[in-house]
């Protein structure tokens, strides 16, 4: 295991370098972000000035190369916008992100693996078509859409929960006020995943449920719950789990939009203030950070893999 591990990481060293070789070039074709503050009080001088003080005016190879030089020293440069270090606007705006990722994380996972399993062991009953119906209702529906109706039916109409931000301004925080901010942010990411996850957990666990040996636990008389939730779950957690770690990468990406939608001061917000800016040092510090995850993500789906079935080898 400790070798597989390791190799692991020596492989992700160089597609992570390949990585920002496509992000820094794919980048640079939305143009320069001294088009930004083009105008007619911004002199032809400024701008040469300015383009030289941020290493523009070079070549496109060479800017990336300053930028991976600098990288390896820890360095992930300024932000061209308010000239803050990336890495510490990255530090201030990715707890918030956390907070809400896991949080729906961890709602998906309490919807979805229930549901999946009622589904499969009620097959082709009312509730399995309930279960399944919902599941692609959920799924179906996109994150801004849910957002909006929301917002209408809870602070428009309703006015039970507020709309925007962590936290009411002028107000002291505490967890009650941000929990009452987080309600709609994670219903609009956990209901896109639980129907997701819920379509999968149904096949694996029917195909499980389907096995010979789960037959025998069946005749042996030891109870219906034991055989679905000791044998059944623990043989179709293998495909629960690699279903979940694709969702890890697929939830950050979904955050950026929810974030955007409800004000949330995470990462999301503060990828689409780069993102409208050009501000490229900030992108490119958010698509290592979620590269970098991604990877840490597949490694660990790999690692959980042995511990639920340790008859597999690496």
């Amino acid at each position: 295991m400790l070798k597989y591990i390791l190799r692991r990481i020596l492989i992700a060293i160089p597609v992570l370098l390949g990585i920002t070789i496509i992000d820094y070039f794919i980048m640079s074709l939305a143009g320069s972000p001294l088009e930004m503050i083009q105008g007619a009080r911004v002199s032809k001088e400024a701008l040469a000035v300015k383009e030289a003080a941020l290493g523009l005016d070079k070549p496109i190879f060479i800017q990336y190369l300053i930028w991976l030089k600098e990288l390896f020293h820890g360095n992930l440069g300024y932000s061209i916008k308010n000239y803050q270090p990336v890495s510490q606007m990255i530090s201030n705006y990715i707890g918030p992100t956390l907070i809400l990722m896991s949080t729906s994380l961890a709602v998906s996972m309490i919807i979805a693996v229930p549901a999946g399993i009622y589904s499969a062991v009620r097959q082709y009953s009312a509730g399995d078509y309930t279960v399944v119906t919902l599941s692609f209702l959920g799924s179906s529906v996109p994150g801004f859409f849910l957002s909006l109706i929301l917002i209408y039916v809870f602070t428009i109409k309703l006015q039970w929960l507020p709309s925007s931000g962590m936290s009411t301004l002028g107000a002291e925080k505490n967890a009650q006020d941000i929990i009452k901010h987080m309600i709609m942010p994670v219903l609009v990411l956990a209901t896109s995943m639980a129907g997701t996850n819920i379509r999968y957990i149904r096949s694996a666990m029917l195909e499980i449920l389907d096995k010979d040996y789960l037959r025998t636990a069946k005749s042996k008389g030891i109870g219906r719950f034991k055989v679905i939730n000791k044998h059944a779950l623990r043989n179709a957690l293998l495909p629960v789990i690699t279903v979940f770690g694709m969702q890890i990468p697929v939830l950050f990406g979904g955050a950026i939009i929810v974030e955007q939608i409800f004000s949330w001061p995470g990462l999301g917000l503060m990828t689409m203030s780069a993102i409208i800016n050009r501000d490229y040092p900030v992108i490119m510090g958010v698509c290592l950070m979620s590269a970098i995850v991604v990877m840490v993500t597949n490694l660990l789906t790999d690692i959980l893999y042995a511990i639920v079935d340790p008859t597999i080898q690496y």
